[in-house]
């Protein structure tokens, strides 16, 4: 008899190859209208959000090889010049958001779903005043309560550990235009389109609003952890995102739209640029 042992992350990388075989088809697959305002289901709601967010990532990438190997570039050389460039990681960002939304917008387009159905609706002035508000609800759980809390029962988490965010916090001049563009404008964006908008909309279709708003912070946190990066998972980002997820989804569903999370996600985002790269805060 031989035993057949399987780790954590090979088992983990098995059922994410098989949900995102399933989300390739599923978007693919014309489903039959039921007259309802969403025409997806919660599991093909999660299998279509993995595959649409590793794919893009896997088919830009390729293209950038692509590139490079049409130049005589080698895949080390053409990974060192978009390390070493803003310009060229802003490239490769604003591709890979920009195919992540045209595929949102497909799918609805095929499923017969208005982007009104996810919360793509016309901006209104009390969204400006539901962002700020929402934000220090946000900032107010996380920094007083969840990190707390982490930092006194879980000691051996590093809370120090910096999140990998692609870009040199020494870039300085134009190429910050770039780095904002890329961490500050583009993120929020397409994060809320496909994980507020898509994902917890798909989810509501069946599930009671706690366990969509879960499952949905659940996987934005996991998307957080650095997988692969070769550095120790990061749970403290995990802990704060999936706190963010919550407060996005009660504005998502307090407002019924998703300018509200987009602006919270801004202001979030905005203050970490301003650190990292204006002031230089370590």
């Amino acid at each position: 008899m031989f035993g057949l042992v399987i780790s954590p992350s090979e088992l983990a990388s098995a059922l994410l190859g098989a949900l995102t075989l399933y989300g390739v088809v599923s978007f693919f697959l014309r489903r039959k209208s039921d007259d309802s305002d969403v025409n997806w289901s919660p599991f093909e709601a999660v299998g279509v959000t993995v595959a649409i967010f590793f794919g893009t990532q896997l088919v830009i990438g390729l293209i950038a090889l692509l590139i490079g190997a049409a130049k005589g570039l080698t895949a080390d050389q053409v990974n060192s010049i978009l390390d070493s460039s803003a310009g060229w990681q802003f490239a490769m960002v604003l591709s890979i958001e920009s195919m992540t939304a045209w595929l949102v917008y497909v799918f609805l387009k095929r499923r017969k779903t208005l982007l009104s159905a996810i919360g793509v609706v016309r901006p209104q002035l009390r969204d400006v005043w539901y962002a700020i508000g929402g934000f220090f609800i946000y900032f107010g759980v996380y920094a007083l309560f969840i990190f707390n809390i982490i930092s006194h029962f879980f000691p051996q988490l590093d809370v120090d550990q910096k999140q990998e965010l692609g870009f040199n916090t020494g870039t300085t001049g134009p190429e910050l235009i770039f780095v904002f563009l890329s961490l500050v404008i583009l993120p929020p964006l397409v994060e809320e389109l496909l994980v507020r908008g898509f994902l917890y909309t798909g989810l509501r279709t069946k599930l009671p609003i706690i366990t969509a708003a879960v499952l949905t912070s659940l996987a934005f946190a996991a998307a957080h952890l650095q997988w692969g990066s070769g550095n120790s998972l990061l749970w403290t980002a995990a802990a704060d995102t999936f706190t963010l997820s919550l407060v996005l989804i009660w504005l998502r569903q307090k407002t019924g739209s998703l300018w509200p999370g987009i602006g919270v996600h801004f202001i979030k985002n905005g203050l970490a640029f301003i650190a990292l790269f204006i002031l230089k805060v370590s």
